[in-house]
């Protein structure tokens, strides 16, 4: 029996796909836990209409994206601290300071979207990461300054 899958099965089939799968499977199994529905004519349509929205709306996020990483590369940020002997900070810059400036600037931004491998601990400008989309990295450029 031809079935689409509603939820991930393991060992059968990923949400959307369309697999054939033994009868007594599908209707003891699949379709009883409303894991699968009967591949008919009705229901392939659904599916369909579905996936183009699903695309539709996977491609607005990424224009998103792209829009947001053209704000952010033209943007500079910059962040007063204080500092010691020969640029070094007291304390550091983490993410989250990234975000809250990003944050007086209209962008919102996750702290975990930003990629900071190690805090900033020195004055200067520093090229900082964000991941905007699985697709779509920008990139920030931090000022740090005394204060």
């Amino acid at each position: 029996m031809k079935v689409i899958f509603l939820e991930d099965v393991k060992g059968k089939g990923k949400k959307g796909e369309v697999k054939n799968v033994a009868d007594g499977y599908a209707r003891n199994h699949l379709l009883k836990n409303n894991l699968a529905l009967e591949a008919n004519n009705a229901n392939m349509k659904t599916l369909k209409a579905k996936q183009r929205s699903d695309d539709k709306k996977a491609q607005e996020e990424l224009d998103e994206a792209k829009a947001l990483k053209e704000k952010i590369e033209s943007l500079e940020v910059e962040l007063e601290t204080k500092s010691g002997e020969g640029g070094r900070l007291f304390g550091s810059i983490t993410s989250k300071n990234i975000a809250e400036e990003l944050k007086k600037h209209n962008i919102k931004v996750d702290k975990r979207k930003i990629e900071l491998d190690e805090p900033i601990r020195s004055l200067g400008y520093t090229n900082v990461p964000v991941k905007l989309h699985h697709d779509v990295t920008a990139t920030v450029k931090v000022h740090v300054v005394e204060q």
